[in-house]
């Protein structure tokens, strides 16, 4: 094929701006800020998780308190009657009274037993609550952590697309000056290629692969007409000749 040299000049230009996209859409998609409030919305899920289960936690042990109390205060009011009735001194009967005394210890040490079980599952309530607490806390403060890197990202990700849109432009105006045979080779060859159409022969060396042209190979460029397209034997790409390709003798 062959093309006008300042056509084949162009390519440069379409491929710095296509090199330049690629080089947005990788920053876009590996953003540390990105990254960082990945890691926070995995922290923040994770603490609410803990956080329902610690008030899950805490709402089973206040109903365990709940039937303890309601246990201490049936014994207390057992034993409160029982006292009223061995105060009024209206039983006459030994045994009965005797009886009536037994209760009392007995209630007496039930109750004993049901208040050590009622203060372990209150102390229990307690850490429980605490816990609760402290996960709340944290939760607020990954919250806001979150809703400031996500607003960061935001930012960063809008300048990104601005800068995309105008890289866009800028692209869309060289390849108005392409003619189309020569456009469809290079996008073409972008396609197989890793992106890069289009390179710069400098100083005997393929920008696009990077490898030395062989010195029969120079030879063979050195004495091209300069409307001749070059590719690249190694990677097939596109050389694009300049005043710094090294042929001049």
């Amino acid at each position: 094929m062959n093309a006008d040299p300042q056509a084949q000049a162009r390519l440069l230009e379409l491929q710095e701006q296509d090199t330049r996209l690629t080089q947005l859409d990788h920053r876009s998609r590996t953003l540390p800020e990105a990254q960082q409030l990945a890691e926070i919305d995995t922290r923040l899920a994770r603490v609410r998780d803990e956080m329902v289960a610690a008030r899950v936690i805490a709402a089973d042990l206040q109903r365990d308190q709940a039937r303890a109390d309601a246990d201490v205060e049936q014994v207390r009011e057992r034993a409160r009657r029982d006292q009223e009735l061995l105060d009024s001194g209206g039983i006459n009967d030994p045994k009965q009274l005797q009886n009536l005394q037994h209760e009392l210890q007995s209630l007496a040490r039930r109750q004993s037993e049901l208040e050590d079980v009622e203060l372990e599952i209150m102390e229990r309530v307690e850490g429980a609550l605490a816990a609760v607490q402290v996960l709340t806390e944290q939760a607020d403060a990954l919250a806001v952590e979150q809703a400031a890197c996500s607003a960061a990202v935001a930012d960063l990700q809008a300048g990104i697309a601005a800068e995309r849109a105008a890289v866009i432009e800028r692209r869309a105006a060289i390849a108005a000056a392409v003619p189309a045979d020569l456009l469809g080779l290079y996008e073409k060859i972008r396609a197989d290629a890793g992106g890069v159409g289009a390179a710069h022969l400098h100083r005997g060396q393929c920008g696009g692969c990077r490898l030395q042209l062989p010195p029969n190979e120079l030879e063979r460029v050195r004495s091209a007409p300069a409307s001749e397209l070059i590719r690249c034997d190694e990677c097939r790409r596109i050389l694009v000749r300049t005043e710094e390709s090294g042929l001049t003798a």
